[in-house]
């Protein structure tokens, strides 16, 4: 080892500093020995060629800890919640309704469950149920999200238009467009089914195709697998346009009824808030309103999304209802109604008691300012 002459002049202290966002400093002296090397915590002697080393990571907890607790992302986090407990909850109900609607087993609800639980067993009422979890998670959280979201900003946009003057001048003639019928809730709510269904429709098929046919399709990966295929990319979007058409008049409904009944009980009861069991019943009428009003479009979107299964697809949505009217008559527009009631009413109701629960938790009283 070579050692340094006692003449040999001392070299004059240097240091070089780096410092970025990081918070990274770069420290070496030449003169001093036994120098630490601090990375992390950890301390380790050096010789005289050591330097000073010290990295610390960026606080990310509290810009991360002030977005989740935003309003959108407390209403799309409830939103998921609130949907995949109630799933949990009703998924054989779930099993019932879509093989009554398209046409599987019997046409009875005390039927379909005997037939499935002897053929499949008591899991067999939740066949579908993994994907539909899947599903239901991110459907939820940004039909609810949404819904809010537009709601909100077509209110303020609305109340802003109010005050100037909706009117257009075409030469002599002075057009006004009055804007007092703007419905910012039925607004919100046909976004919300849009938006929902055009992300979410894959994993409707998918839910669909294991809960009908579990010999066909055991599993999620063999689903994926053979109607990718059989059809490509576009057989996961297999039956979208009636699925828009039916879900737009659907969800429009439910989201204007759930909200207008909300505010007339509150308005009448001299309530700020509803109760859970309040949420429970209005929540619950609102999905039978819209789930009669909208019930034809999807018996026909069903019928188009499993019907390659039976070797008889219909082309069109104005196909599948003219099949269904001439095989069953009208009365077969309304085949599997009971059912879709006996799980949309708890179903709408459970999901708007949890989805305001959870507000509550994560929100606080700002969702009702």
């Amino acid at each position: 080892m070579t050692q340094k002459s006692p003449s040999q002049p001392q070299q004059r202290k240097s240091f070089c500093t780096m410092a970025d966002v990081y918070g990274v400093i770069l420290d070496s002296p030449n003169l001093h020995k036994n120098l630490d090397l601090v990375f992390l915590g950890h301390h380790h002697a050096k010789d005289d060629d050591s330097f000073h080393f010290d990295f610390k990571l960026p606080d990310i907890r509290r810009p991360i800890t002030k977005f989740v607790r935003t309003r959108e992302v407390g209403e799309f986090l409830s939103g998921a919640l609130a949907g995949a407990m109630t799933k949990a909850v009703l998924a054989p109900l779930e099993t019932i309704r879509t093989r009554m609607v398209v046409g599987v087993g019997s046409r009875k609800i005390s039927g379909s469950f005997l037939e499935v639980i002897e053929k499949q067993g008591w899991q067999g009422l939740w066949a579908g149920n993994a994907i539909n979890m899947i599903r239901i998670v991110p459907t939820q959280a940004i039909e609810l999200g949404t819904f809010e979201c537009v709601k909100r900003v077509m209110t303020s946009a609305k109340e802003k238009w109010s005050k100037e003057d909706p009117s257009v001048q075409i030469g002599h003639v002075k057009l006004s467009f009055p804007l007092s019928w703007l419905s910012p809730v039925a607004l919100g709510g046909a976004a919300a089914g849009f938006v929902s269904t055009l992300v979410c429709h894959p994993l409707e098929v998918l839910k669909d195709r294991l809960t009908v046919s579990p010999d066909i399709y055991p599993n999620l990966s063999i689903a994926v697998s053979k109607i990718y295929k059989n059809g490509g990319i576009g057989s996961f979007y297999s039956g979208l346009s009636p699925t828009l058409i039916g879900m737009l008049p659907y969800s429009t409904c439910y989201y204007f009824m759930y909200d207008t009944i909300k505010k007339s009980y509150c308005t009448a009861q001299n309530k700020k808030a509803l109760s859970r069991p309040e949420m429970l019943l209005i929540g619950a009428l609102s999905g039978l309103t819209a789930s009669t009003i909208s019930f034809p479009l999807e018996v026909a979107r069903k019928r188009l999304m499993v019907g390659a299964l039976q070797g008889k697809c219909p082309p069109h949505m104005a196909a599948a209802l003219s099949e269904v009217v001439r095989e069953e008559g009208f009365i077969g527009l309304y085949r599997g109604w009971g059912a879709s009631c006996l799980k949309v009413m708890p179903s709408s109701g459970i999901t708007w008691m949890f989805y305001e629960a959870w507000k509550d938790v994560l929100l606080g009283d700002k969702h009702r300012e």
